[in-house]
């Protein structure tokens, strides 16, 4: 057993987060907050680039720092989650084009889909200017994005 947390793992070019569903996350009524959909995102992009290597802290202190920014969140809840539900977070990244990423992510409870995300994220530098990722994070994330043909 490790004392450290997990980073999920990948299954083919998805990456999978398993996230618990605690009462902090629940509103009055016990079911997940629908903000909280959005942290379980993130923590699955943030979490899929953790694990091909590439780490905020060295985007942020390399040569030339940069960070992302959302452009972009589509979400369409399809079930609610509960109290200690056992989640994923299914992550693709889809496609690189400029400075924006294309990312398709679920949670699922039981293989069953709670919520599709689509996501625009925009890399930037440090003063809010859109640019180029650098060739570190192309270089990473190119072997895990949708090919002509390929459903993930």
């Amino acid at each position: 057993m490790t004392d450290q947390p997990t980073i999920g793992r990948f299954d083919g070019r998805a990456h999978l987060l398993p996230v618990r569903v605690y009462y902090e996350d629940t509103d009055f009524t016990g079911l997940v907050y629908h903000a909280n959909y959005v942290r379980y995102f993130e923590r699955g992009r943030s979490d899929f680039l953790r694990a091909i290597g590439i780490d905020h802290t060295d985007l942020l202190e390399g040569e030339a720092p940069m960070a992302f920014v959302i452009a972009a969140l589509n979400l369409t809840f399809l079930r609610p989650a509960r109290i200690d539900d056992a989640l994923v977070v299914r992550t693709l990244y889809d496609t690189v084009k400029g400075p924006r990423l294309l990312i398709s992510q679920t949670i699922e409870r039981d293989g069953q889909v709670l919520c599709r995300a689509e996501v625009t994220a925009v890399c930037i530098h440090l003063d809010g200017r859109p640019r180029r990722p650098t060739r570190a994070l192309v270089e990473a994330v190119t072997p895990w994005l949708a090919k002509a043909g390929d459903a993930g």
